[in-house]
């Protein structure tokens, strides 16, 4: 099940004929599993389950290591790749889950079924800020960190996100599938970047979550469809699927002029701001001998290549004078 799956909530008195079709499945196999309509899970428990052991937690290990030591710590293990996790993974995948909750639950159905998403427990993606605790509990064996933690930690060894209620349990398997670029956003062309073994994914492209009938057309992009497009941001995705360089050949860009650092271009974008590139070749040649092109983008003030590569290091053209290329 993925947390979508999962999101519909036992308490719900209206499966049969109600929303899509995955909503029937879950109610299907909730009454299979013994649930009887119209009995509902209880309040959630998230609270009592994350919130307080995770500052009872914090309580001791600052008390054993003293605050500047749990900063420390907390910086080397895990503070910088929790922050990750939730903006590039986790944040994408609630996002799109409310907007898909709300497009298959128009009105109040739809705010109804769109609050447990607020109330998930991470599963595996809590694994971050647990390493912490967990490295904490090594250095400091006698403070016993991990005791209230324990449950947590062993859920998200082998769950996704999931939902402690008073009554109910909803756990949701982890995704089958998470691909990612090199800075570690969602990223891929060819299918879900994030998706789980039910088939629910997450299309993105360098951290943008797309339409999955974007991520179909991707590898059959023309000229004239990206032309079309009116939504910026997406065209900006075809634009960087396609190639700018290509793009711009194919497309019909203008010379604006050369010097030594490269050439500029110049394309009018429909809806948009232009496209100006600057075309610079590298100084030091392959293995075999040919220089790789590179294209950078620059404003679309940008007057001669030399203005457009001074940019990128946040100079000005005169103050652009290096000494030696590589």
């Amino acid at each position: 099940m993925s947390p979508l799956g999962a999101s519909a909530q036992p308490g719900v008195d209206r499966a049969d004929g109600f929303g899509p079709a995955w909503f029937a499945e879950v109610a299907a196999e909730l009454l299979r599993q013994g649930w009887t309509p119209g009995e509902t899970a209880g309040p959630s428990m998230r609270r009592r389950v994350r919130t307080e052991p995770w500052a009872a937690a914090r309580k001791a290990a600052v008390e054993a290591l003293g605050s500047e030591g749990w900063a420390q710590l907390s910086a080397a293990a895990g503070r910088r790749s929790w922050a990750l996790v939730m903006d590039l993974i986790a944040g994408r995948l609630r996002a799109r889950l409310g907007e898909d909750l709300a497009a298959d639950f128009p009105g109040d159905d739809g705010r109804a079924m769109r609050m447990p998403v607020l109330d998930a427990i991470y599963g595996q993606h809590d694994g971050t800020w647990l390493s912490t605790f967990e490295a904490a509990d090594r250095l400091c064996p006698d403070a016993d960190l991990m005791s209230g933690l324990t449950g947590l930690a062993s859920v998200a060894r082998h769950a996704g996100w999931w939902w402690a209620n008073e009554k109910v349990a909803v756990l949701t398997e982890r995704p089958s599938t998470l691909t990612r670029d090199n800075v570690g956003r969602l990223h891929r062309g060819e299918g879900a970047a994030l998706e789980f073994p039910d088939g629910y994914g997450l299309w993105a492209w360098r951290g943008m979550p797309i339409p999955a009938d974007l991520a179909s057309e991707l590898p059959k992009l023309t000229i004239g469809r990206i032309r079309k497009e009116d939504n910026a941001e997406i065209r900006r995705v075809m634009l960087e699927h396609y190639g700018y360089d290509r793009y711009l050949r194919d497309a019909g860009a203008r010379k604006m002029g050369s010097d030594e650092t490269g050439t500029l271009w110049y394309l009018d974008l429909p809806g948009d701001e232009p496209l100006v590139m600057v075309e610079v070749v590298n100084s030091t040649p392959e293995p075999d001998g040919t220089s790789r092109i590179y294209w950078l983008r620059v404003p679309p003030r940008t007057r001669s290549a030399r203005e457009g590569v001074a940019w990128t290091f946040g100079l000005t053209a005169e103050e652009y004078q290096p000494l030696i290329q590589t």
